[in-house]
């Protein structure tokens, strides 16, 4: 069975920020989290949900004009 659940470290190195931006994050009830008892683990479907959330497509042409 894979890993469905991260904590906040290994949430961090998966999209490339710091621990304490996750935690910032969590505060501020961006993210979802599952408490277990003081635990605060974090889903994997998380981190595509961000990744898909900050995607913005490239403009047609390619390159950005001055």
């Amino acid at each position: 069975m894979a890993k469905q659940l991260m904590n906040v470290s290994e949430f961090a190195d998966a999209l490339g920020i710091t621990k304490a931006c996750v935690r910032r994050w969590i505060l501020e009830r961006r993210i979802t989290t599952v408490k277990l008892g003081r635990l605060v683990r974090l889903p994997q479907s998380e981190v595509q949900r961000i990744i898909t959330a900050g995607t913005r497509p490239a403009k047609a042409g390619g390159r950005a004009q001055a």
